[in-house]
């Protein structure tokens, strides 16, 4: 048995009921054979791989908060510090009812390749909880974040671990879990990203994720004798990556005519009205059913269908393994001839096949939605030099992250004979960078 399929097998036995781990980490892995086979000998030897799919730490803790009828509720609170080989640990906090220990760890081993992919400092982490926040009040989720921060605080800081916002935990969240942080450290540092542009956020911050994703489309279109301007675009999801992934293809020139949420979505065959969509899901938090109240003109249907849509270029950025087998063969059947990952890992193994399989241009999520962890990091930056730097030159920054980010997947798939395959670019190229920096600093 290969040293790869060893290690997948072990990871398999030692972590039970955490399939999203077993999926990311084999998706990592297979990836990643032509690397590990070339230096076989030495991985073993050091248990690279071993080291690497085991967290530095997970910190698992119970979170207590009152509602606003006097009830009790108890909550369950998690921090996977995975890697730290190149940086501080970088990665969000989730708030939603699904998450648990295995989605979580999923979550920070993508991180950390990812994290690595920015050129930037930084290593991997992922943190949450499975309080659900919506329907709740400010006040109760004030309780929950205050309470949340009581037991985190003690395992973060701007130089240790700087987790961020993901899936419901958006700038109020993050703005309540930095007052507890402050109060009870003592300290106004840049312990978390995503913050208020009054105390010490990042312009460009919100876009990030979704401009991003753009840039690197736009860029390997270009490389490819193509451009984005006429295009039609699906986008599922209707949050912060999906909106600003949707505004920035219509200033380039696209139209976008899908977007969806939790319990259906809609077709607007003019365009999405992005001010319209902002209004709905960002001032009044309502679902996509008041769109037609914007659009007449516009569909709305229950549960899902985005990917029936005829498109050039698939955005899937709701949540994970979202876009199945079946939906990938529609949109193949439908002409698109590119598909980004806006959201961590949102497309099937068997999808993700299909598109390689069918000469679409596939670009996985470590690579595509690298651009909201990457601001995170220039906020760091800003952070540690007590500036803020105007929205011009973050987005400039930005932009040529993802640039050079595209150049060095596709170098990377190309070097060990995989050119085109942007997944396993992607993995052998953020891996390169962690391994080095592994075995310069020993066996920690």
């Amino acid at each position: 048995m290969s040293y790869v399929d060893e290690v997948i097998e072990r990871v398999v036995k030692e972590n039970p009921n955490e399939p999203e781990f077993h999926q990311a980490v084999k998706e990592v892995l297979d990836s990643l054979r032509p690397v590990v086979d070339a230096n076989e000998k030495a991985f073993r030897r050091d248990a690279l791989l071993e080291r690497l799919v085991n967290p530095e730490r997970q910190i698992k803790f119970r979170v207590p908060w009152i509602d606003d009828n006097g009830q009790v509720h108890v909550n369950t609170g998690y921090r996977v510090q995975f890697n730290s080989a190149i940086g501080p640990y970088k990665g969000g906090l989730r708030l939603h009812p699904s998450v648990n220990l295995g989605i979580i760890k999923f979550l920070g081993f993508e991180q950390i390749f990812k994290n690595s992919l920015t050129g930037l400092p930084i290593g991997g982490g992922k943190g949450g909880s499975d309080f659900d926040p919506k329907g709740k009040s400010d006040r109760e989720i004030m309780a929950f974040c205050q309470s949340f921060m009581s037991e985190l605080c003690k395992y973060i800081g701007a130089d240790t671990d700087v987790p961020a916002g993901d899936i419901g935990t958006g700038a109020r969240e993050i703005g309540y879990m930095f007052g507890q942080y402050k109060k009870l450290r003592g300290l106004f540092e840049g312990v978390l990203t995503g913050k208020g542009l009054s105390y010490s956020g990042s312009l460009a911050r919100t876009e990030a994720t979704g401009y991003g994703l753009l840039y690197i489309v736009e860029e390997m279109l270009k490389c490819h004798g193509k451009t984005i301007e006429g295009k039609t675009i699906t986008v599922s999801g209707s949050g912060n990556v999906a909106i600003y992934a949707i505004e920035k293809a219509q200033q380039l020139g696209a139209k976008v005519v899908t977007c969806s949420d939790s319990t259906g979505w809609v077709y607007d065959p003019d365009g999405i009205d992005v001010a319209a969509l902002k209004e709905i899901k960002e001032m009044k938090r309502q679902r996509l059913t008041e769109y037609k109240n914007y659009r007449p003109n516009a569909e709305y249907h229950e549960g899902k269908g985005v990917w029936n849509i005829k498109s050039d270029i698939a955005l899937p950025c709701a949540t994970q393994n979202e876009l199945g087998l079946e939906d990938a063969k529609t949109l193949v059947a439908n002409g698109v001839i590119a598909v980004a990952e806006g959201a961590n890992m949102p497309t099937t193994a068997e999808a993700t096949d299909y598109f390689q399989a069918n000469g679409v241009f596939f670009l996985p999520g470590k690579a595509a939605n690298a651009g909201g962890v990457a601001t995170s990091a220039l906020e760091m930056s800003q952070n540690s030099e007590r500036l803020q730097w105007s929205f011009k030159k973050v987005d400039a920054k930005l932009k040529g992250i993802m640039v050079d980010l595209y150049h060095n997947i596709d170098e990377a798939a190309k070097r060990y004979g995989f050119e085109g395959n942007f997944v396993v670019g992607a993995n052998i190229a953020g891996f390169e960078k962690v391994v080095d920096a592994m075995n310069a600093q020993g066996i920690v």
